[in-house]
């Protein structure tokens, strides 16, 4: 069996997962139509962007396990604009759930990245303005980037991963899917060589 490797741009409301639990459920099986390929991690139902699927057990084994440290990097747009100090909490570390979360790359982004506007669109207020973030980690604990931003007072209200290690969405649609480039792959494998 030849190994396969896909990205694909999961929209918001789909679960990270083929099999559905209840007919009110949209799974990758509407999306995607390839035999034998596993999401690597998950993304939450509600939060959008690349998810990568393997039948590739030991690359699957090493980009998941938390031992490897593999980067993932979001925007997350969040409530109200964050200041010096609560970027600084997410960089250094905050605690969640009894858990103090690993450094991260955090950065405000000075402008909205250019991304679709999501359906249905997050919640509006006038009276309360909104910002961007752009953090990578090197960790994936359960609805963990929500966690870390509402823990210093800028709750997450729309959450996109825009890369895996050396993998970029780059301008794969919302709800597509493509193979990954030899490139890509060898990044995948190699990551210290390239």
């Amino acid at each position: 069996m030849n190994n396969r490797y896909i990205i694909f741009h999961k929209p918001y409301g789909v679960l990270s997962q083929f099999t559905q639990e209840s007919p009110k459920h949209i799974t990758l099986k509407e999306y995607i139509n390839v035999p034998d390929v596993y999401p690597v991690g998950r993304l939450d139902w509600d939060s959008e962007g690349l998810l990568l699927l393997t039948n590739d057990g030991q690359l699957q084994h090493r980009l998941a396990h938390p031992r490897f440290g593999h980067r993932r990097t979001y925007w997350a747009q969040v409530e109200r604009i964050p200041d010096a100090d609560g970027i600084y909490k997410l960089q250094t570390g905050v605690e969640i759930q009894d858990y103090r979360t690993r450094p991260a790359q955090v950065k405000l982004l000075l402008e909205a990245p250019s991304v679709n506007e999501r359906i249905p669109p997050i919640r509006f207020r006038k009276s309360v303005p909104t910002a961007w973030l752009e953090m990578t980690l090197t960790e994936g604990k359960n609805r963990q980037v929500r966690r870390m931003t509402a823990a210093v007072g800028f709750p997450t209200l729309r959450l996109i991963r825009v890369s895996i290690a050396n993998i970029q969405l780059d301008d794969l649609a919302s709800g597509q899917w493509r193979e990954i480039t030899p490139l890509e792959l060898t990044k995948l494998n190699h990551p210290l060589e390239i």
